[in-house]
């Protein structure tokens, strides 16, 4: 650490414009870097004064190879603790393993988010997450249905019952959650069960654009519009023309850009800047926060008239803290996914490695229960994941009370928080919820394995007030 206090990184990449853009993040956190422009340049600065005080590397761009490797494996030689991250354009599981096999850190992919960035940052520094590859659902693309995403809680399952409601319908849907609790995975379950489906979803990330470029990233530009315009530019609502946009941390949008997304949701217009005409579109917008988005119009950084037009139909996302019965389901289905990736293969988890993972409260939520495992899976040599396979995680001894992990069996919450047993009612309701989901909806098999005929199970989905799309 510099002697002012600030963390120092160095960034080894030969691309000016993306050192500037890399160094500018990394300082909202207080981090100052030092460049170079190639690997002998990097095993150069480890030998000065202030290579000595470095805290992280981040080494652009990743494409593997034995070079590659090479020079990760000499940077290890000098500074064998030193925290290495990479960094590429074409994420993919398969670089994610070769990576990690030549003795990366982490690893992320472009367009670089802000708060994904600093997350990995902190991480590299930080005994309790140190070592946890991220973030693993822009290595495994695959969208899922609202059939395929876990989960069992109340709290989720409610949740998941607004989305899948809302995905028939034009209407904004406003997706509010902490870091990590699967915001875009929802979004891509609206999508794809929307009419829309046909069409791919287009994707922004308001939080990783430069504020003075989101504007013309949303409504495009004609050629001359400003210094530096030197072409015609189509914007991303233009480009989502009858499908769906989501609109990630909508919150970093400007307030001039504000107000003309606000007459696009009202009008359906988008007006490029240095046009004098406006093109009529046809978007259904999604929008995700990471649940600040009411303070931030209460002290007049969003404007008011657009947040309630975003949250017509809000969807709050539980974190994962609060539904640890979840984490058994979450961990098979993530490692199943998991296996499908070029470079590994199935791996069962012992008992003793879930109740860790059950102990643990995930501040990161599902990405960082995700990359937990991806990196378990990557370098076990066995055929099941074990306590021993999570050794950052078994370092902090589990954060979560033990009877709050003894409060949930299979994740059905049998306590109210003030310590009372729940209603047997509403017990049953989440036993048949999780039967549910555990058996995809497949109804007769449901009733079969709960003892009960079809025809008194589907009574009891009338009583209980259980409606299929939040099964």
């Amino acid at each position: 650490m510099t002697r002012n206090g600030q963390r120092m990184l160095l960034l080894i990449d030969d691309e000016p414009a993306q050192r500037r853009l890399v160094s500018a993040l990394a300082a909202r956190a207080g981090w100052r870097s030092l460049f170079a422009g190639d690997g002998e340049m990097a095993v150069a600065t480890l030998g000065t004064q202030d290579g000595q005080q470095l805290d992280a590397i981040l080494l652009d761009h990743w494409a593997g190879g034995t070079e590659a490797a090479r020079l990760i494996a000499e940077l290890r030689t000098h500074r064998p603790a030193l925290p290495i991250l990479v960094l590429t354009a074409n994420g993919s599981a398969e670089q994610a393993v070769s990576a990690m096999r030549a003795g990366a850190t982490d690893f992320l992919v472009k367009p670089l988010a802000p708060d994904r960035l600093l997350d990995a940052l902190e991480a590299a520094v930080s005994s309790s997450l140190a070592g946890e590859l991220r973030p693993l659902s822009e290595k495994m693309s695959a969208i899922l249905g609202f059939d395929e995403i876990v989960g069992s809680s109340p709290d989720f399952r409610a949740a998941l019952a607004i989305a899948a409601k809302a995905a028939r319908a034009r209407v904004p849907v406003l997706i509010e959650g902490e870091h990590g609790v699967g915001k875009e995975v929802m979004a891509e379950a609206i999508h794809a069960a929307s009419p829309r489906s046909r069409r791919p979803m287009v994707r922004i990330n308001c939080g990783a654009l430069p504020r003075n470029l989101i504007e013309s990233e949303l409504f495009g530009h004609e050629r001359g519009a400003f210094t530096g315009a030197f072409e015609r530019k189509i914007g991303r609502l233009q480009e989502a023309d009858g499908s769906t946009v989501f609109l990630d941390e909508v919150g970093e949008i400007p307030v001039d850009a504000q107000v003309k997304l606000l007459r696009m949701i009202q009008t359906g217009e988008v007006q490029p800047l240095g046009s004098r005409h406006s093109r009529t579109v046809d978007v259904r917008v999604i929008a995700a926060a990471d649940g600040g988005l009411a303070a931030e119009v209460a002290e007049g950084r969003f404007r008011e008239d657009l947040f309630h037009r975003l949250n017509v139909v809000p969807v709050t996302i539980p974190p994962l803290r609060e539904r640890a019965g979840d984490v058994p389901a979450l961990a098979r289905h993530l490692l199943a996914r998991i296996a499908r990736q070029p470079g590994l293969r199935a791996l069962g988890i012992t008992d003793d490695a879930l109740q860790l993972l059950g102990e643990y409260d995930w501040p990161g939520n599902v990405r960082q229960l995700g990359n937990a495992l991806f990196r378990a899976a990557v370098l076990c040599e066995g055929d099941a994941l074990t306590r021993a396979d999570f050794p950052q995680i078994a370092a902090l001894g589990g954060r979560r009370e033990a009877s709050v992990a003894a409060a949930t069996a299979g994740g059905i919450t049998l306590y109210r928080p003030d310590g009372n047993l729940r209603p047997l009612e509403d017990i049953e309701a989440d036993v048949i919820r999780l039967a549910i989901g555990h058996y995809r909806g497949r109804m007769t098999e449901v009733a079969r394995r709960l003892g009960i005929g079809r025809s008194t199970l589907y009574r009891k989905l009338g009583e209980l007030g259980i409606d299929n799309a939040a099964a």
